[in-house]
């Protein structure tokens, strides 16, 4: 793996942390589910409520991912070289990380801790093994959910039509991987079966108040 500490606007400052986990006071929602199953939608509607936005926060991932049509620097995600991402994983500045079609993908650490001391609760979505890791690092303050699609049939269609982009060998390895995640969905705290959008915010909206008002 490269190192070296790349130049330009590939660099990525994150401002350093210095507290001890007994003083976080939010949680962290970690949503999870296979690609297509909505996980994505209902944190971003989850997140515009009027009441629940305001103690709610995104948590914004840092990607080697090429950014797409419409996404911002700092708001969908940081966008990143390979030598930055390196050079972040190096410095523990990631809590997790994943490698996903290629492309890396990572929580960073003094972003989270630093929303989750001021006593927001922070809402991300995050692949299987990326819940295991912060449900182990957090045991206090992570909340698993997996998103369940209605069906494997439902899901290939909402992958082929979501983006026109998505070329059929990704869709193929969207599927196998989307197997693999739904067999772990019993290792989360919570299950929303996503078949009516609205149905499944209201579910999502119920656990929130669940975990955050005592």
């Amino acid at each position: 793996m490269e190192t070296k500490k790349p130049k330009g606007k590939d660099s990525l400052k994150i401002r350093s942390s210095a507290f001890s986990r007994s003083a976080i006071k939010g949680k962290i929602f970690v949503i999870s589910g296979p690609s297509g199953s909505g996980k994505t939608t209902l944190l971003a509607k989850l997140l515009h409520d009027k009441k629940i936005g305001r103690i709610l926060v995104k948590s914004c991932s840092v990607t080697t991912r090429p950014r797409r049509a419409g996404e911002r620097q700092g708001r969908d995600y940081f966008f990143v070289g390979k030598n930055e991402f390196n050079r972040l994983l190096k410095a523990k500045k990631i809590l997790e990380w994943t490698r996903y079609l290629g492309y890396y993908y990572g929580t960073p650490k003094d972003l989270v801790e630093t929303r989750l001391k001021e006593g927001k609760h922070i809402g991300l979505c995050l692949d299987i093994n990326g819940a295991r890791i912060l449900r182990k690092k957090y045991p206090r303050n992570a909340v698993t959910i997996f998103v369940l699609p209605p069906s494997l049939k439902t899901l290939k269609t909402r992958i082929e039509s979501r983006r026109r982009e998505t070329s059929k060998e990704e869709v193929r390895q969207r599927l196998f991987l989307a197997k693999q995640e739904i067999l772990a969905a019993s290792q989360f705290k919570y299950c929303v079966l996503n078949e009516n959008l609205k149905s499944a915010l209201e579910v999502l909206k119920k656990i929130f108040f669940k975990e955050t008002v005592s």
